[in-house]
């Protein structure tokens, strides 16, 4: 019989109760620290009911709480409600945050029980220390999980395969010779490598183990004399075998990393204490001298080479294509009735998906009409599905995985008539946008001293939103990736050419309606100028900008200027691959303003 979430806490409680710990942290990764995770990891929505990508679960003796970030805050109020878990909310003053929350609730000997796999050596030590200076005791309880979820779903055994050298532009031995070129110079002999999405771009190996993201679960030590790959052989076939034997690669069980590092390491060795899990880190010999520091591998990923470059601009094309057909499907649809959220998404995929080197969704799709456009990563169920009416918005946030690239776009669509705050707010985000679209700055500038620029137009209006303006974007890889990153935290990686990242301001008002336009931009030279060499961003994306929405005499001349420079390229773009009746529908959605 399938238990209730209350009764799944109060196993818990009991399975700590003989572990003899007091509270017990539920995150949402895995043990390679990845956003999104297989189901087999997916414990913080077993225990919770919340499905969101993002939050943490606490249960303690007689208090249960998620904490999750601003995109999941009408989402995680309705799927806990009836739990008897609270919701905190992160980034709010009034919120205190874990260690706070523990240090009232218990007491000075209490112990804090965490399982290993799941926690960064980062978080693990950040999280001890602040448990300390109230008297509280951090405890590994490796295994807790598995006494209570009785039907956890098997470890991920998707099939790997090698991805070609035409998309990704570069040989995995070449890959893997500039990350030994790397450890010389550091002087360090072996890299250990956790998180996904590094692996398979240094490999050139994708997979599906993961919803929506192309990567393989496994572990990676780079040496100095040869690589060592840790995955079950059961994900891989004879010509995904030799591929990675040609490069150099030896092959191990996944469970054999453990005792890899005790045994095999060499006297040195580099890891991400951010991307690495504390129970691998203590299977490390003690004798091996260790290095903390960002992976180097994350840099290399996010700069692309002119191969990746002109396949992402490849995908867009396509991408483009599709859109387009969807959006005057849209426009027909709307009036005549019997369309949903869910209906859409629908029609979207099979447009999608009907595009050569198709492998799937980035992400899954958000379609939220009207106040779920409120709701910033909502996700349609039969529950939640609604009809669309000709009035309002609806905000699609979507994204495509193709073979030479990786796509993630934004629109929010007037449906028909607009209220006055609608066309405000809608024309807020479209000026936030193209004032990042257009920003020139000098070389070693960082995404936390370019986000002002999206916000301010909404800031001059006492409004705001809690995300990141934008996020790096992998190659036929994760939608989400770093190490770059556009938001109000500070972040010290440097905006470097080559890089993909994407522009996405929203606002959004609860029970109302959520405005958000996306696009991915590449960084690339500007010139030289006072003091050194400036970059700026080109613009990736290829999908006309819904126009119904703007109050035009709240754009500048430079704003319009750019708006119609923008959909200029993208009619020239992506006529040639329409016929008669998509080229006159996209001619008319793209008029000058």
């Amino acid at each position: 019989m399938e238990l209730t979430i209350k009764q799944r806490i109060e196993a818990l409680r009991a399975a700590m109760k003989r572990r003899g710990v007091q509270a017990f942290i539920i995150p949402s990764t895995d043990p390679h620290i990845s956003e999104y995770v297989a189901p087999h990891w997916q414990t913080r929505e077993w225990i919770s009911g919340f499905t969101g990508s993002a939050g943490t679960v606490v249960i303690t003796t007689d208090k249960a709480g998620l904490w999750t970030d601003s995109r999941y805050f009408l989402q995680a109020a309705a799927q806990l409600e009836g739990s008897g878990i609270d919701l905190y909310k992160e980034m709010l003053p009034e919120t205190p945050d874990i260690p706070e929350f523990l240090a009232t609730t218990l007491q000075a000997g209490d112990a804090v029980g965490i399982e290993g796999e799941v926690f960064s050596l980062e978080e693990a030590r950040t999280l001890q220390r602040s448990l300390e200076a109230s008297g509280i005791r951090l405890l590994a309880a490796d295994g807790l999980t598995d006494e209570v979820w009785a039907d956890r779903p098997p470890m991920p055994q998707a099939p790997a395969f090698a991805y070609p050298t035409e998309y990704a532009g570069k040989c995995s031995r070449d890959k893997l010779a500039q990350v030994c070129q790397e450890l010389q110079e550091a002087g360090v002999k072996a890299l250990l490598v956790t998180a996904l999405d590094e692996i398979a771009w240094t490999l050139n190996l994708r997979g599906s183990d993961v919803h929506c993201n192309p990567v393989v679960v496994s572990y990676l030590v780079i040496e100095e004399t040869g690589a060592h790959l840790f995955i079950s052989p059961d994900k891989l076939d004879e010509a995904t075998t030799r591929h990675l034997q040609e490069a150099g690669v030896t092959l191990h069980g996944y469970g054999e990393i453990g005792r890899y590092l005790q045994e095999s390491v060499p006297e040195s060795l580099w890891l991400d204490p951010q991307k690495t899990n504390y129970a691998v880190c203590t299977r490390v010999r003690p004798t091996c001298r260790i290095r903390e520091a960002a992976s180097p591998i994350a840099l290399m990923k996010a700069v692309r080479n002119e191969r990746e470059i002109e396949g992402i601009h490849a995908a867009m094309q396509r991408d483009g294509v599709a859109l387009v057909r969807f959006l005057m499907w849209l426009e027909q649809a709307v009036p005549q009735g019997g369309e949903t959220e869910m209906s859409v998404d629908r029609k979207l995929h099979e447009l999608r998906a009907a595009q050569p080197l198709y492998m799937g969704e980035s992400f899954d799709t958000i379609a939220g009409y009207g106040a779920h456009g409120a709701i910033v990563h909502y996700e349609a169920t039969p529950e939640t599905d609604i009809p669309l009416r000709p009035e309002g918005f609806l905000l699609l946030d979507s994204g495509a995985q193709y073979l030479d690239g990786t796509t993630d776009i934004t629109r929010t669509i007037a449906l028909g008539p607009l209220t006055e705050q609608e066309k405000l707010d809608y024309t807020l985000i479209l000026k936030g946008h193209i004032a990042l679209a257009t920003a020139v700055f000098p070389e070693g500038t960082r995404g936390a001293q370019l986000d002002v620029l999206a916000r301010m137009p909404l800031w001059q209006h006492h409004a705001n939103y809690l995300h990141g303006t934008g996020h790096g974007v992998g190659h036929f890889l994760n939608v989400h990736e770093g190490p770059q990153s556009i938001r109000m935290n500070e972040n010290p990686v440097a905006l470097l050419p080559g890089m993909v990242t994407s522009n996405e301001p929203g606002i959004y008002r609860a029970s109302s309606h959520g405005v958000r336009t996306e696009n991915l931009l590449l960084t690339v030279p500007a010139g030289e100028g006072m003091f050194g060499r400036y970059l700026r961003f080109e613009t990736l994306t290829l999908c006309p900008i819904c126009t119904r929405g703007i109050l035009k005499d709240m754009l500048t001349r430079e704003e319009t200027g750019w708006l119609n420079n923008y959909h200029r390229q993208v009619y020239e773009r992506l006529a040639p691959s329409l016929n008669n009746d998509e080229r006159c529908w996209l001619a008319q959605a793209t008029q000058p303003v």
